[in-house]
């Protein structure tokens, strides 16, 4: 006998995690219209104004840019295993767990890692990573976390970038968190490749990951010696459907781009000027409060993120006991600490429609309510 089963309602969440982040009504309405073919003649036309969209905010020229159907994740294997053949060297800076995961999926894609490490919580040393180029200058790619969702560190990128310009090594950045919330300017700063995700400060459902090449990166999946390892993320394919050619490759999300076209619609109206300072203004308010209030932040201000912001667990507190009060009681969803962090640090997320003045203020006030009676 069949059970019975009722339509799910989700609680109303305020989304203060490292993401998702909140989505608006427009977002979710766009998403609700109805699903037409992927080879339909008006959603080809959303495709290009969507590609166009991700060129603007990622501040580039660059032809091949488009979203990737999958997570942030499946942006982060696209750019590894396009651009990676087995015997490649592929230097990486590690300081958190998505630099963990850069140098994992490199070498599942059969290459030779040369790992940077820094502390969690703390940038890459830019000077070790150009000696490690200098100890490797064939390394086909040297890959960074711009925004470390793990521990709110944003990593300065100029001087890496301008060394590279001169070599023949790609430079990958990792703009997950970063995209949208701080500057992202690929083109100005060299950068052939960055991937994204939409559920950060992009405020669109997870589901989608944007990246971008450059042309010699393209021409690297171009001139690779064998196929891509992976079918499903193998650019030339791809290409194929998001340029003229529109060669089908895989059914795409249809309602999810919808999505996105209609997020990036709101942050291009808002201006990304505006969507910056937004996030550095509701960031630094809380970053400020936190600490008047006696807590430690992690990263240190010069490299600290304002839509992400790391902040050790009070004394007395229990970390577990604390989140699960203030979803419960307020609604509000923050995130714990991962690896050697854990238990150690709450993760505070102001990202995209989250980065309010009236989070901030609701988050506080519960803070307050919560921590004096010990979590």
């Amino acid at each position: 006998m069949s059970a019975h089963y009722s339509p799910f309602e989700p609680p109303r969440r305020i989304l203060m995690g490292p993401g998702p982040s909140g989505v608006s009504a427009r977002v979710l309405l766009a998403m609700a219209r109805p699903t037409v073919g992927h080879l339909d003649p008006d959603f080809l036309e959303l495709m290009d104004e969507v590609a166009a969209q991700l060129r603007e905010i990622f501040g580039t020229e660059n032809r091949l840019t488009v979203p990737i159907s999958g997570t942030g994740s499946a942006g982060m294997e696209t750019a590894f295993v396009n651009l990676l053949e087995p015997g490649d060297c592929a230097i990486i800076g590690v300081n958190g767990v998505f630099g963990q995961r850069m140098k994992d999926v490199a070498e599942r894609a059969g290459a030779r890692v040369v790992a940077v490490e820094a502390a969690w919580g703390e940038p890459l040393d830019v000077r070790r990573l150009i000696n490690a180029h200098k100890a490797n200058p064939r390394a086909r790619l040297l890959a960074v976390v711009h925004a470390e969702t793990s521990t709110g560190v944003q990593q300065p990128l100029d001087e890496l970038a301008g060394y590279l310009r001169g070599t023949g090594t790609l430079f990958l950045v990792d703009t997950v968190t970063s995209l949208g919330g701080v500057p992202v300017n690929v083109d100005a700063w060299g950068i052939d490749v960055a991937y994204s995700g939409t559920q950060k400060c992009l405020s669109v459902p997870p589901g989608l990951a944007p990246i971008t090449l450059s042309e010699r990166a393209v021409e690297r999946v171009r001139s690779r010696s064998g196929k891509v390892q992976s079918w499903y993320l193998d650019l030339s394919m791809i290409s194929a459907y998001w340029g003229s050619e529109r060669v089908y490759h895989h059914t795409a999300p249809i309602n999810a781009l919808y999505g996105l076209h209609e997020g990036l619609c709101a942050i291009l109206e808002e201006g990304l000027e505006a969507r910056y300072e937004r996030h550095r203004r509701w960031g630094g308010l809380l970053q400020r409060s936190l600490m008047e209030r006696g807590l430690e932040l992690l990263v240190e201000e010069p490299y600290r993120l304002p839509q992400l912001t790391s902040v050790r667990v009070p004394a007395g507190v229990d970390d577990k006991r604390f989140r699960r009060a203030l979803l419960e009681r307020y609604g509000i969803e923050i995130g714990g600490g991962l690896g050697p962090l854990a238990g150690k640090v709450w993760r505070i997320g102001l990202m995209g429609e989250t980065c309010r003045e009236q989070s901030v203020m609701l988050f506080l006030s519960a803070l307050d309510e919560l921590v004096e009676g010990r979590g």
